[in-house]
């Protein structure tokens, strides 16, 4: 079993906190908004999405 994250580019501000708060760095900011680039790594922690204001992030196991 793994972890499909996704971003609402739409939603995203770009502020970073996922980034930050991500212990496994599944993210990286691309062009101001949050990138999933390492999403083979994610936890299923939902740290990122406790933190994202804007509820652009979400996580589903798969």
């Amino acid at each position: 079993m793994g972890w499909q994250v996704t971003v609402d580019t739409d939603k995203c501000n770009g502020d970073g906190e996922c980034v930050d708060v991500c212990p496994v760095e599944v993210f990286e900011l691309n062009d101001g908004k949050a990138d999933p680039v390492n999403m083979e790594e994610c936890l299923g922690c939902e740290s990122c999405v406790e933190v994202c204001e804007t509820e652009a992030i979400t996580v589903i196991e798969v």
